[in-house]
Formats: structure tokens, C-alpha cells, sequence
């Protein structure tokens, strides 16, 4: 069996936390690293198994990082052309970010590599990313449905292309970009809607000339990429959790330092506001070349509203901790254009739903969504299907609920946030990590 965690409600919500470093950031912080010609240091590195697994696979392929601290890496750039191939798989854990901008760096090496996963991970599908890839001349192998084990053969180059996205995908556009540093021509990504722009940012920080114009991303083959330094901030997805924790509980108070708020990620933030959520921005100023402020947040009477269109993509990992807001708001709130949440670390759709009901909500599942009414929740057991924002999202909707909530499998937890119930503990929830 797996862990669990019993959450007894709590409250107020009050004090000053920072939450672990951006996921998305650290990621690409150590792969840019990991390519570029001399040393990167790195401060603020999220040190969750998604991450790891990614610090892992570059040391496979003769990378040296050293580890001044969890949260402190030096990384000795090898270049572009400075990999090695690696003897054993490369395992990417629970990683999608991981796998599939991963799958962009091999797809152009002259040697052959093998990229697996978890049980979940090996279930999600990355057409998205081969189908691209392919046109780019890779050559990869994968399991029944394009699924992983990805396999890739050598390629002596690869080729620019043209790419419209079918669907808003950063994670695409970052694999195809950096697909795109290794190969003949002009790579030109065009995207339906906004999605982060990490890859953008960082890549210019290490002295990479990317192009954006609208809704097209643009650069060349055959440049060189320069060490650097770089600063995470605070993951905006992390600072979720204790936010609407600090939202939906009365007399609450909470300060969250150095969140990062770049324009492509702040939907949260924006569907807070239009749901009456009062969070002030403090301190902002850019680290690293992201934008980042210090969020007060304040217990609120939130209200239902319509959550859709460009918004969903800029909040894409927020919707399960949003469904408890939506929980605790007065009237209806109505989630469209998020089926991308169907093939997240679980069917993030059906089980948010399935979880709220079991919880007592009034939730309904749609094709591309949910509605949700707001409604008094009681206690009772809920199965986070070893999906790390369901399991945290189900934590902070206890201090609404009459009676305890348990949650189950919840191992995947320290992907993304390790220090979840000591922080969350330390500001007001009572939580408690049961280890099976």
C-alpha cells in the first residue's frame, strides 16, 4: 500500500511561508544547464522526484552536476554536442515534463537511448511530441499507442520545421524548440493559445536568440548556449494550496514569498479575482528573468463563475485545487476547454469529480470539464490515484469539511511539493502522513 494523508481541517490560516522552487523552471534549469558551454549555478532548485529523475538522466549521459545543497546545483555544461550515451534507460519517474522535453534533446543525438517511466507516466501519450519530432527526421520507437518506452536510434541531424500546435502545450512547444537548437534551419512554432514561456526566457538567458511574435516562437539551428546563473522562484502551482487554503478559511491571513508570476502562468491568480478572492502583490520585481512577487492573501467570499478559454491554459495545474475554491463559493461554477486534463497524471476531470461528490459536493463531469456547486462537504475517504494535485487539493478542502478526509496514494506528492504537511501543518491545517 501506499501513503496517505488524514486531514482534520484546521484553521485560521496565518503566518509567512515560501513554497518549493518552480517545477517547470528547475527542469529546464538543469536540461539548458546541462547543454550549455561552462557552468550554471542554480539556487532555488525544486528537489522533488520529477526533477530528480531529470538530474539523474544527465549524469547518465556524462553530465557533472554537483549538489551544494537540495536546493544549490552547479551544473559543468558538456554543450550541445557533449553528450554521452548512457548504458542503462533513462527513467523520467512520474515526469511528463520530464519525458517529453527530454524526448526533444535525444531525438538529435548520434547515439541510441531509451527513455521509460512509471506506471503512469507510461500510460500518457506523447503522439503530441513524436509526431512532431518525426517530421523533424528522429527516429524513435515507442510501445502500443505511442506510449513509452520511447525509443530513439541515432540520427546524424535533424531537420527545421514549421509546426502549428493542435493543441495549447508548452511542453510541446518546449521539446520542439529544443529540438530545434540541434537542427538545420529555422524551427518556427506557432501555438493556438498562450502557454508558459520558461523555455523562451531561460533560453535567452543563456544567450540563445529565440523570436516571439504573437503567437509564434522562432529560432535557428546551430547555435551555442552559455552558462549561467539562474534563480527559481516559488512555483505558482505550489502556492496554490496554501492560497486557497488562506482563501476558504475565515479569519485567515497568510503571506507567500517569491512566487513567481510570470504573465503565462498567473490564470490562477486571474480566475481568483474574478471569483472575489482578495490577494494583494507586493515586492515584484524579475529574478532570473522571471517575474516574482510577495502574495498576501486573505480569507474571501468567493462566488462561482464561468472558467474557459485562454485562462484554462495559463491554469491548467490549478484546476484541481480551483474545483475546492469553486467548492466553497456561493453558486455555480462551470469548468470547458480543459480536457487536457484528462491526460494528466490521472484523468484529472473524473477524479476531481469523483473525489468532490465522495466529499458531498454537488459535481457534475463534462466532456471538457465540470460544473460544480458550491455546497457543505463532510468527511470521508477520497483516492487521489497517485496524482499529486488531487491529493494536495482534497488536503485543503478538510478545512471546509465536517469530519475528516483521508486520502489515498499519495506518494506522488513529493513530486512537486516534498514538504507539503510540514508547511501546510506549520501555517494551520491539521494534517498527518501516514506511511503504509
Amino acid at each position: 500500500m501506499s501513503s496517505r494523508i488524514r486531514a482534520s481541517g484546521g484553521g485560521p490560516v496565518v503566518g509567512s511561508v515560501r513554497v518549493p522552487g518552480d517545477k517547470s523552471i528547475s527542469h529546464r534549469a538543469v536540461m539548458f544547464g546541462a547543454l550549455a558551454n561552462g557552468i550554471t549555478e542554480v539556487e532555488g532548485f525544486l528537489p522533488g522526484a520529477d526533477t530528480l529523475a531529470t538530474l539523474a538522466a544527465f549524469e547518465q549521459l556524462g553530465v557533472k552536476i554537483e549538489r551544494i545543497s537540495d536546493k544549490k546545483l552547479i551544473i559543468h555544461g558538456v554543450g550541445l554536442q557533449g553528450l554521452t550515451e548512457s548504458e542503462q534507460p533513462l527513467d523520467m519517474g512520474n515526469s511528463g515534463t520530464g519525458m517529453r522535453l527530454m524526448a526533444g534533446i535525444l531525438a538529435a543525438q548520434p547515439f541510441a537511448s531509451t527513455l521509460i517511466g512509471d506506471h503512469s507516466l507510461t500510460g500518457r501519450p506523447m503522439a503530441r511530441v513524436l509526431n512532431p519530432l518525426a517530421q523533424m527526421g528522429a527516429k524513435i520507437e515507442s510501445a502500443e499507442g505511442q506510449r513509452p518506452p520511447l525509443r530513439f536510434s541515432p540520427v546524424d541531424s535533424l531537420k527545421a520545421i514549421d509546426y502549428s500546435l493542435p493543441m495549447a502545450s508548452a511542453q510541446v512547444k518546449s521539446c520542439l524548440l529544443i529540438a530545434g537548437l540541434y537542427a538545420d534551419g529555422v524551427t518556427r512554432v506557432t501555438e493556438p493559445a498562450p502557454t508558459r514561456d520558461h523555455s523562451e526566457r531561460m533560453l535567452r538567458g543563456f544567450g540563445y536568440q529565440v523570436t516571439t511574435n504573437g503567437s509564434q516562437v522562432t529560432l535557428s539551428g546551430g547555435g551555442q548556449l552559455s552558462g549561467c546563473r539562474v534563480q527559481v522562484p516559488g512555483d505558482i502551482s505550489s502556492a496554490t494550496f496554501p492560497m486557497i487554503a488562506a482563501l476558504i478559511t475565515p479569519g485567515s491571513e497568510l503571506l507567500i514569498e517569491r512566487v513567481g508570476i510570470n504573465p503565462t502562468r498567473d490564470g490562477v491568480l486571474r480566475i481568483l479575482a474574478k471569483m472575489g478572492a482578495r490577494i494583494e502583490q507586493s515586492n515584484l520585481r524579475e529574478e532570473g528573468g522571471e517575474p516574482v512577487a510577495d502574495l498576501r492573501v486573505f480569507s474571501s467570499e468567493l462566488k462561482g463563475i464561468h472558467i474557459g478559454g485562454d485562462l484554462v491554459a495559463l491554469a491548467i495545474d490549478e484546476i484541481p485545487a480551483l474545483a475546492v475554491a469553486a467548492a466553497c463559493a456561493e453558486g455555480t461554477t462551470t469548468i470547458t476547454d480543459a480536457a487536457e486534463l484528462r491526460v494528466k497524471e490521472s484523468d484529472r476531470i473524473t477524479s476531481t469529480v469523483s473525489g468532490l461528490k465522495l466529499l458531498g459536493v454537488d459535481a457534475e463531469e463534462r466532456a471538457d470539464g465540470m460544473v460544480i456547486q458550491g455546497s457543505p462537504m463532510h468527511g470521508g475517504q477520497v483516492d487521489a490515484a497517485g496524482d499529486h494535485r488531487l491529493a494536495m487539493a482534497f488536503a485543503i478542502a478538510s478545512l471546509r469539511a465536517e469530519g475528516a478526509v483521508e486520502i489515498l496514494d499519495c506518494d506522488n506528492v513529493v513530486t512537486s511539493f516534498p514538504n507539503f504537511v510540514a508547511l501546510m501543518s506549520e501555517i494551520g491545517l491539521d494534517l498527518e502522513l501516514i506511511n503504509s
